[in-house]
């Protein structure tokens, strides 16, 4: 817990709003009960993140009538429709995701395959909502860099058995040029603006990847 309270303090010296949860349960509530009713937000989406899905916050978004849900991995939709609503996800009063990594200084490390979830991140939604894990808190920027190639980009790929790209056979970054690659754009976020934009729940648990 005293990495969680240290990165806590160093994420609030740069702007963020931050809770700490014991448990995915508890981020849960934490969201629904003490962050969600202070947004006065009318639609909602979201950003894949494993550790955000494990909380059930989505979940909960989907059946509830208050809000406007803005889906873009509905199975059911064609990949332009997808790609359709994620554009309009940049809209939304209210954006839920996770981080590859946060660093004990205080920066959010992300990378992505299209861009739309550290699209959010940067500019879009009035506010933006990140679950994450103990184990994505690491020492600094090269370490946040390491561990995004060598363990969160290796078991995401790991996770999408239709993109057929060499990581997912070798288990180590082959730094490919597959039309699926996953790694295609980083970002780095000191810190949040405006203030308190962004909100993260760090959870006292190994969640996600």
């Amino acid at each position: 817990m005293d990495l969680l309270v240290k990165a806590k303090e160093q994420l609030e010296r740069n702007n963020f709003e931050v809770y700490i949860s014991d448990s995915s349960e508890s981020a849960y509530h934490t969201f629904i009960e003490e962050i969600l009713p202070t947004l006065n937000v009318q639609s909602v989406s979201y950003g894949d993140s494993k550790t955000m899905h494990e909380t059930g916050v989505i979940d909960y978004i989907k059946t509830c009538t208050s809000y406007q849900f803005i889906d873009t991995f509905n199975p059911e939709d064609s990949w332009r429709e997808q790609i359709l609503q994620r554009k309009r996800a940049l809209t939304a009063d209210l954006f839920l995701t996770g981080s590859n990594a946060i660093t004990e200084t205080g920066c959010l490390v992300n990378l992505d395959m299209i861009g739309n979830r550290i699209a959010a991140l940067t500019f879009g939604p009035r506010y933006v909502v990140l679950f994450v894990g103990k184990n994505k808190i690491v020492k600094d920027l090269e370490a946040a860099r390491k561990r995004v190639k060598e363990v969160a980009a290796i078991k995401n790929a790991q996770s999408h058995k239709n993109l057929n790209i060499p990581c997912q056979k070798t288990g180590k970054c082959m730094d490919c040029s597959s039309p699926h690659r996953i790694c295609n754009s980083w970002t780095i976020t000191e810190k949040s603006y405006p203030k308190n934009r962004i909100k993260i729940v760090l959870i006292n648990e190994d969640l996600g990847y």
